[in-house]
């Protein structure tokens, strides 16, 4: 999500907590300044709380999304140990055969080793029994 720059120059967060903080203060200087001969409509209001509430739900899947597909790829990386696979070593573009000595888990991600190349997941090309 990009960042918003509103007309006073502050930028707008990405993040939910940098979402509902933007809100809140939007919502409260649109309370402060509205025409007490025409107060806001309460529908207008509920429907500018549901949409913030939507918003705090879509990125909460989107986090717990994401920890599902970690989940999922350490699980296939484990699965791969003592298999045959055919990956391209980093810094190279030849194909290369061999089986899975190791698997080592990072928080930048996946790497496996494979004899004397250690190597991201994502260089896997194909995987034999």
């Amino acid at each position: 999500m990009s960042a918003i720059t509103p007309v006073g120059g502050t930028t707008m967060g990405g993040s939910a907590n940098d979402i509902r903080s933007d809100f809140m203060k939007l919502f409260v200087t649109q309370l402060q300044n509205q025409d007490p001969m025409e107060p806001l409509d309460n529908g207008e209001l509920a429907t500018q709380l549901a949409q913030l509430s939507s918003l705090e739900q879509l990125e909460h899947m989107n986090g717990t999304f994401q920890d599902v597909l970690a989940s999922q790829q350490r699980l296939q990386a484990m699965a791969m140990i003592g298999k045959e696979i055919e990956f391209t070593p980093e810094g190279r573009s030849d194909l290369h055969v061999g089986r899975v000595d190791s698997v080592k888990v990072f928080d930048e991600g996946i790497r496996l080793t494979v004899g004397p190349f250690e190597f991201d997941l994502e260089a896997v090309q194909a995987v034999r029994n």
